[in-house]
């Protein structure tokens, strides 16, 4: 492991606004199989990390934390949480939210399987997926698989959206087959996000507010200035994720998706 990620595991241990628990936190060995146990942080967010009561947005596989920071500056009446594996990604937003004194960020660092110990029922407003890996061989990795949308259900409130912004045309496709398929309001929808004005994006204008929107297009993670440079189209999906009993698998040509799929030059970051 190089010095540079020493030193920022080591920083990372001041942040307030980082929680880094062990695995053996959350993961019940007492109990055959893979079981959860929750953490003590679960159903007290508002009150121990932010400096206000407020609605509760994740981004699962922050990276860096470009968006959760950029969402927080932006809309200071919601409380962000962005959360990722990786400490040494993760070192760069909760550096600045901590040098900013930043009242509605934290961040996690966590594996996405292990999210329902976190977070109590109703207690997280929306969730955002920005360049999830779209696991094209591996439909019950897939973020927005009925697996995980099980997950998300079990602690977001009524109404609770989740939104994916990705370069993938496999993924995007199969997030958009799910939600038809499950019958869920699907709020925008666009192949081409870049090519597509916001004011014809929301289909809710009451969610959807420029404000809120601006992120969305003038915000760029690493990933993604590096697909736009190989001529990659973003695509934007979202979605309530309300719905009774399980969710249903959807009908989806995975083969077909898998074949057109824009090839990508592959590339590392810290």
């Amino acid at each position: 492991m190089g010095h540079g990620k020493l030193k920022r595991f080591k920083e990372n241990e001041t942040f307030g606004c980082l929680l880094q628990p062990a695995s053996s936190e959350v993961l019940d060995k007492s109990v055959e199989g893979f079981s959860l146990k929750d953490h003590p942080i679960r159903g007290n967010w508002n009150r121990e990390m932010f400096a206000r009561e407020q609605p509760i947005v994740l981004e699962l596989g922050c990276g860096k934390g470009e968006y959760t920071i950029d969402m927080a500056l932006r809309n200071p009446e919601f409380n962000y949480i962005g959360v990722d594996i990786k400490g040494a990604r993760l070192w760069k937003g909760a550096k600045y939210a901590t040098e900013h004194n930043l009242p509605n960020v934290a961040f996690l660092r966590t594996r996405i399987e292990f999210i329902g110990a976190f977070f109590a029922p109703g207690e997280v407003s929306e969730i955002w997926l920005t360049f999830s890996d779209p696991q094209m061989k591996s439909e019950n990795s897939r973020l927005t698989s009925p697996r995980f949308l099980e997950r998300y259900r079990a602690f977001m409130a009524p109404g609770g959206i989740v939104h994916l912004k990705t370069d993938s045309m496999f993924l995007h496709q199969y997030s958009k087959a799910m939600a038809e398929q499950n019958g869920l309001k699907i709020l925008a929808c666009t192949e081409d996000l870049y090519a597509t004005a916001p004011e014809t994006l929301a289909a809710n204008e009451e969610i959807y507010n420029r404000d809120r929107l601006a992120s969305l297009y003038e915000v760029q993670t690493y990933y993604e200035s590096m697909f736009l440079k190989q001529g990659l189209k973003i695509t934007y999906l979202s979605f309530v994720i309300d719905k009774e009993g399980p969710y249903v698998y959807p009908e989806f040509d995975a083969d077909y998706w898998r074949s057109v799929e824009a090839p990508r030059k592959t590339f590392n970051v810290l």
